[in-house]
């Protein structure tokens, strides 16, 4: 994402399917096609295929289950949009279809399209590599950029994270005694401020870290022991990822209930520094708070309305993130608490930000999303929240002025995204919904007994 951080730490089924196997090399830009036949009748797909093939569009994967929008079937279809007439394509098929949906990296060449996003949480192996910075590779005022050994141990962990697909076992690292010594120095400094400057809900949380995820001075946390104790709590997992993601691609990964995270760390000429998000700004910053049930919910909020969005509510939407996730404050009292990543990972903001010096303002998604802000220095201003409850509720409303034509619902029993867009898609779903109130009544019942 745009996760740039500031100076003094680390500021920051039904049915089965079938699938061609894809060409991880291919580009991104393939428009992917939802569609349902008119008719269930054998061989309904091969004669909807027929079309794709007399129009000379390839197709790159296919994968078809029971439809959710009425009888018979429906079926996901991945094109390469260089390839044939996929606008005849598509204008013959509907003529076939009682329902279809056109999803497409390339969207801004077709306005039919919405943006492409992911639809299970394995879709995430699709764009988990297209950094648009650091990674191995560093900017020439990068502390490291000097530093052969530092460069090389930064392309060992790039290639990790390179390498690591959905359902794998997060790598495990064996640090080096400088990595060590340079998260010694910061760890340190933080837990100092944390019992007075931090949210109670992570002054809560970090305690548990320590005993079950091996948070200590001397010993950097392995992703996926914080990655088990996560899903234990809110079902949030970790990701390695070898830098920065586009806001689109990142925000993605929180409706899955996926953070992206860095295993590298920052320089040791500077340990209270780091031009980019690292692992001390990951395990210290982040970690803690998605084992929170309100805050993953809220986090989780952002991200499903990120689906589909289009390009202007995206930056709007990574706005509300930054000043939120990542530099957000919350009102605990007659206190103020911090409780952005960029903050409990930066001793010096950290106390920066809870002085009288920046400008505090309330969170409100509309407003906040077109605020501009210093990736390169202290915040000027912060937005502060009455609650993780609140800022969600917040959250939800200003998604729904969001421009899509359709409603989001993730669905943790398959980890995949629903695309809500028929009457008896979300008839199924709001009698699904009865029959989990009738058993919360029934439970309430018995406890008035």
């Amino acid at each position: 994402m745009y996760r740039q951080n500031s100076v003094d730490t680390p500021q920051r089924k039904e049915g089965g399917s079938y699938v061609i196997e894809e060409n991880e090399s291919r580009e991104a830009k393939n428009t992917c096609i939802i569609f349902s036949p008119n008719n269930d009748r054998a061989g309904i797909l091969a004669k909807t295929l027929k079309i794709f093939n007399d129009n000379d569009v390839n197709l790159v994967h296919i994968e078809s289950r029971s439809s959710t929008r009425g009888p018979g079937y429906e079926f996901f279809v991945e094109c390469d949009s260089r390839s044939g007439s996929l606008g005849t394509a598509i204008e013959q098929l509907r003529e076939e279809c009682t329902y279809l949906n056109i999803i497409s990296r390339d969207y801004k060449d077709n306005t039919a399209a919405v943006p492409w996003f992911p639809r299970r949480i394995r879709d995430l192996d699709r764009f988990a590599n297209q950094i648009l910075s650091y990674g191995s590779e560093l900017d020439s005022d990068h502390p490291g950029f000097t530093d052969p050994v530092y460069r090389a141990r930064r392309k060992y962990f790039a290639d990790l994270a390179y390498n690591y697909r959905h359902g794998q076992p997060l790598p495990r690292v064996e640090y080096t005694k400088e990595e060590t010594e340079t998260w010694r120095v910061i760890f340190n400094n933080l837990t100092e401020l944390y019992p007075t400057h931090a949210c109670k809900q992570f002054n809560h949380i970090f305690p548990l870290l320590i005993d079950n995820c091996g948070y200590r001075e001397d010993n950097i946390p392995q992703l996926e022991d914080v990655s088990n104790f996560l899903k234990d709590c809110t079902g949030f997992t970790l990701r390695p990822v070898a830098g920065l993601l586009s806001s689109r691609d990142f925000l993605a990964g929180l409706a899955f209930r996926v953070f992206h995270s860095t295993q590298y760390i920052r320089h040791p000429s500077k340990p209270l520094y780091t031009p980019e998000p690292d692992v001390c700004h990951e395990l210290l910053g982040h970690a803690p708070l998605f084992s929170d049930p309100e805050f993953a919910q809220f986090s989780q909020e952002i991200g499903l309305a990120s689906l589909g969005a289009p390009d202007d509510y995206i930056e709007k939407l990574a706005t509300c993130f930054w000043f939120t996730v990542e530099f957000g404050l919350c009102r605990q009292g007659d206190e103020l608490k911090a409780y952005g990543a960029g903050l409990l990972s930066s001793y010096g903001e950290l106390q920066y930000c809870l002085s009288d010096k920046p400008e505090i303002r309330e969170f409100d998604p509309e407003k906040t999303g077109l605020q501009k802000y210093p990736i390169t220095e202290y915040q000027p201003v912060y937005y502060v929240a009455d609650s993780f409850e609140d800022s969600k509720e917040k959250m939800i409303k200003y998604a729904n002025t969001i421009p899509r034509p359709f409603g989001v619902r993730y669905n943790a029993y398959t980890q995949s995204v629903d695309i809500l867009d028929s009457k008896p898609q979300i008839a199924n779903l709001m009698n699904n919904i009865n029959l989990e109130f009738s058993v919360l009544q029934n439970a309430f019942r018995k406890l008035k007994a």
